[in-house]
């Protein structure tokens, strides 16, 4: 409780020297004032373009999100119990890696056009190699031990799976997931500035280019909305599926 009201008292101190110093400085211009980005927010909401254009990149990134942790964790799996092909393919996979995901954007939107499809897809590709590259850590580093006196026990590589690896690397899993939601947003977000007319990148891109500040930093909050959502899922399906983990943060917090 105590811990809530000091970010409540930080926030409000952080708005009021925001509004100050835009007026002192008359720098309204550069950073706006809380009182005019509140302005231009309830506008969009009272207009209904707010809500309308944070569903679109929502849709984006939540897409984008799934089908990257789906092939995420699912190669990150199959690599990490497959050494022979991990080496094979890991240099290819690191030069990949390595390529900026934004600088695809053009190359996307030849393939996939300027609809929903490019930016999903941008946003998937972005999630993919951070959730794979944890998966792939948490299964390698799963004891060679544990796993050689279950296979004397008779269990099969499905069992060994489903028993010990899965839930082993589970950690490494959600920490890829919780890394990997700004990175969605970030997908879906630029595919809208560079080729789209809707969405919270386009709301963000058209008030830019109308130098309009306060618009901006509206748009920015419906971002931060929307990461703090998916935040938010994530978590809760993380405290769902290794419950002793929510245990462990009480006990830490308690402490």
């Amino acid at each position: 409780m105590i811990i809530a009201l000091y970010r409540i008292l930080f926030l409000a101190a952080f708005l009021a020297i925001w509004e100050v110093a835009s007026n002192a400085f008359d720098a309204g211009f550069f950073i706006s004032r809380p009182s005019l980005v509140a302005a231009s927010f309830l506008t969009m909401i009272a207009n209904g373009s707010f809500f309308y254009n944070l569903s679109i990149t929502a849709t984006e990134a939540a897409l984008g999100f799934l089908f990257g942790a789906i092939f995420g964790v699912g190669v990150g799996l199959l690599l990490g119990r497959l050494k022979v092909l991990a080496d094979i393919l890991d240099p290819f996979l690191i030069t990949f890696y390595s390529l900026p995901k934004v600088a695809l954007a053009p190359l996307f939107i030849l393939w996939f056009g300027i609809g929903i499809d490019m930016k999903v897809i941008l946003a998937a590709v972005t999630v993919f190699f951070l959730v794979f590259l944890n998966t792939y850590t948490g299964v390698r580093s799963v004891s060679p031990e544990q796993i050689a006196i279950l296979r004397l026990m008779g269990a099969g590589e499905r069992a060994l799976i489903a028993k010990v690896i899965v839930p082993s690397a589970l950690t490494w899993v959600f920490t890829g997931l919780r890394l990997s939601v700004p990175y969605a947003l970030i997908g879906a977000i630029v595919g809208e500035i560079i080729a789209a007319n809707r969405g919270i990148g386009y709301v963000l891109s058209d008030a830019a280019a109308q130098f309009d500040t306060a618009a901006v930093f509206a748009a920015l909050i419906g971002i931060v909305v929307l990461s703090l959502i998916f935040n938010g899922i994530v978590r809760f399906a993380e405290r769902a599926l290794m419950p002793w983990k929510a245990g462990e943060d009480t006990r830490e917090i308690s402490i």
